[in-house]
């Protein structure tokens, strides 16, 4: 960009002595790698994340944390997959890529990344991000995705192996420039068109008409389309009738940037869709730590995720696999507390115990599967004290 760097021997001087940088003996890191490091990647990310922490509400959407890029890799089955150059990811949404990467990289082998993100500057952090993270070859476009989408076969949308997206949360300006009602690419008209001032389905449903018809994907948005009625509502129930939606995962409040509001990744899956039973939900929102002014999933917390998830276990106040019945009885409402009875049982005070010292033989006993595994442990820690009272 000659505004910026000038223009003739200005700018080849101002790039020799960028290179020239680079090339200090000091920068090398090469023997300091350990095997499948990536120093470079790592720190851009470090870098991004700190931005978006610092820059708030104005930066914040271009980046997803990567725990939950990491959770939405593994979710849609990409690591399991027989992956080749020919697999196809696509972000519509893709912001500066660290999604995009977290997928592609949870590839066995490397896949051909796609993506398109309406901000000019952000796209150009993208791209770069695409470099620092070995993947010269995926394709960044910019443009409004929504209005102009970019990756297209003739006339219609092109279609993707998968497709992952963080778009804006509730887009109060999706449809400037667009008519919805006579969509070039049929996003809407098999669903439903969504509201003027809330976009979020508008994303979802790109989404779900980019996939191939064995395709998977994931997308981020905020709670309320799970529950908000109308137009909306008439589309979540074309969705599950259709089998689309494979599963919800509610995730914390303030685990983004740029927003304090509670998310969900909604789960897509058309291979399977015409043999769907059930939506598998989880409602992880309880489970994180607190880090600065932002919440933070663990590893503990992301295995907890992915493993209920992939292997579809069943845990009392966190995950079950609810039946399209009941989800129709319920009129299609989503809501994860519908399904999902997560409040914790009070904690009972014993103020015999209290008073006179001694622990609650039912406080012990309540531990119970710490016993099963260390059967002489409980007999090696307590002693009685006096009847149903231990020390």
């Amino acid at each position: 960009d000659a505004t910026k760097l000038g223009s003739g021997k200005e700018k080849v001087d101002r790039l020799t002595n960028l290179i020239a940088i680079f090339e200090n003996k000091a920068l090398d890191f090469s023997k300091n790698r350990a095997e499948g490091d990536d120093i470079l990647g790592d720190a851009y990310e470090y870098l991004m994340r700190h931005f978006a922490t610092e820059s708030g509400k104005s930066k914040g959407q271009f980046y997803t944390p990567a725990e939950v890029s990491r959770i939405i890799a593994q979710i849609i089955g990409i690591r399991n997959a027989k992956t080749t150059n020919a697999t196809t990811v696509y972000d519509p949404t893709c912001g500066s890529g660290s999604l995009l990467i977290k997928v592609g990289d949870a590839a066995r082998a490397k896949v051909t990344l796609y993506g398109q993100e309406k901000d000019a500057a952000t796209s150009g952090l993208a791209r770069m991000n695409m470099y620092l993270h070995n993947n010269p070859t995926a394709l960044i476009v910019q443009g409004n995705t929504l209005t102009n989408p970019q990756f297209k076969d003739g006339e219609t949308l092109k279609t993707f192996d998968y497709v992952v997206a963080n778009p804006p949360f509730s887009d109060k300006r999706w449809s400037t420039g667009l008519d919805p009602l006579n969509d070039t690419y049929q996003r809407f008209q098999p669903f439903g068109v969504p509201p003027t001032k809330q976009g979020d389905y508008a994303y979802l449903l790109h989404i779900v008409r980019s996939l191939k018809s064995a395709g998977k994907g994931a997308c981020i948005l905020p709670h309320g389309v799970l529950f908000r009625g109308n137009a909306e509502a008439d589309i979540r129930r074309s969705l599950v009738r259709k089998g689309y939606i494979m599963g919800i995962i509610g995730l914390p409040t303030n685990l983004f940037y740029g927003t304090g509001i509670a998310a969900c990744i909604i789960a897509i899956d058309k291979e399977n869709a015409h043999a769907r039973k059930g939506v598998f939900m989880i409602d992880a929102s309880a489970n994180f730590m607190k880090d600065g002014p932002k919440n933070r999933l663990r590893a503990q917390d992301i295995h907890q995720i992915v493993d209920a998830f992939t292997n579809r276990i069943e845990i009392p106040k966190y995950s079950r696999m609810v039946s399209i019945e009941e989800i129709e009885n319920n009129e299609f409402n989503l809501n994860l507390s519908r399904y999902i009875d997560s409040h914790t049982v009070e904690d009972l005070q014993d103020i015999d115990g209290h008073l006179n010292g001694g622990i609650p033989v039912a406080d012990i006993d309540a531990l119970g599967r710490y016993w099963a595994v260390c059967p002489t442990l409980k007999s090696a820690l307590f002693k009685v004290r006096r009847p149903a009272y231990l020390d």
